[in-house]
């Protein structure tokens, strides 16, 4: 039985609403050339949502604003967290930048932010959709090049954090867990989820502070045991234990509890 609903959704959110896992995120992974003239200090999380209610199984979303150049701008992130990759992402993508540029347009200049939009994916299969919204239209091959200026012609940024992705794991202490823990979620061999389950836990346990640490324990526990049917209380006392930890009596009683409350 799951401990919550949408776990992927909540985990996502959970991690990439804190604005110094997000910042540490588009640090480490953003192109040189934007990190140039991003003023990330100025970075902050916008409430709004653009997900469509019938989309919702299927995408999760953050938006950020920030500068580039000292204009305004922000940064889309759409999350992908089902096991199957939908085809009509680019799609879908162009109608929420669409929506942000309704609600943000200077209404004096007539003009519009600008927009990064990125595609953060973490099912089951490797990401093999095309990044260029162009492709989506039928036949588009067989025109000639004239004809191509009348589509919309973008791209996104796609971080592929499934299995079979080789994106690299960079950041600091908090992302890198976060990153890890989405990619190994998938995972089959259930041992190998451990490795990196244990992994994870030593690491939150090494953070300077130590309230932080606790309270992302409790943040990976009821995501983990939501999302695998393979995972429950006693592979968690298994690795705590297994790590020796000082603080290992209390950790369990926290997890227990967590575990108790989602039951219920």
């Amino acid at each position: 039985m799951g401990v919550i609903d949408k776990p992927h959704d909540k985990f996502f959110k959970e991690n990439m609403s804190n604005t110094d896992t997000a910042k540490d995120f588009m640090l480490n992974y953003l192109p040189e050339d934007i990190l140039k003239i991003i003023d990330l200090d100025s970075l902050s999380l916008e409430k709004d949502s653009f997900i469509d209610k019938e989309m919702k199984e299927l995408f999760s979303d953050v938006l950020f604003r920030t500068t580039f150049n000292g204009k305004e701008g922000y940064i889309y992130i759409l999350f992908e967290h089902k096991s199957y990759l939908s085809p009509i992402t680019p799609l879908q993508l162009l109608k929420y930048m669409v929506s942000i540029w309704e609600l943000t347009m200077n209404k004096v200049t007539n003009k519009l932010p600008f927009i990064i939009p990125l595609v953060y994916y973490h099912g089951k299969d490797k990401w093999n959709i095309d990044k260029n919204f162009i492709t989506l239209i039928d036949g588009i091959e067989g025109f000639p090049e004239s004809m191509k200026k009348y589509v919309p012609q973008y791209e996104h940024i796609v971080y592929d954090l499934s299995p079979l992705g080789d994106e690299e794991i960079k950041g600091g202490a908090l992302l890198k867990i976060f990153l890890e823990i989405s990619r190994a979620i998938f995972y089959k061999d259930p041992d190998e989820f451990i490795e990196v389950l244990e992994r994870s836990i030593r690491a939150i346990i090494k953070l300077e502070q130590q309230d932080k640490g606790i309270d992302y324990f409790k943040t990976l526990v009821m995501y983990v045991m939501s999302a695998r049917d393979d995972i429950n209380m006693n592979t968690i006392n298994k690795v705590v234990k297994n790590i020796s930890l000082v603080r290992s009596d209390e950790i369990m009683t926290i997890a227990e509890q967590l575990f108790k409350e989602g039951m219920e």
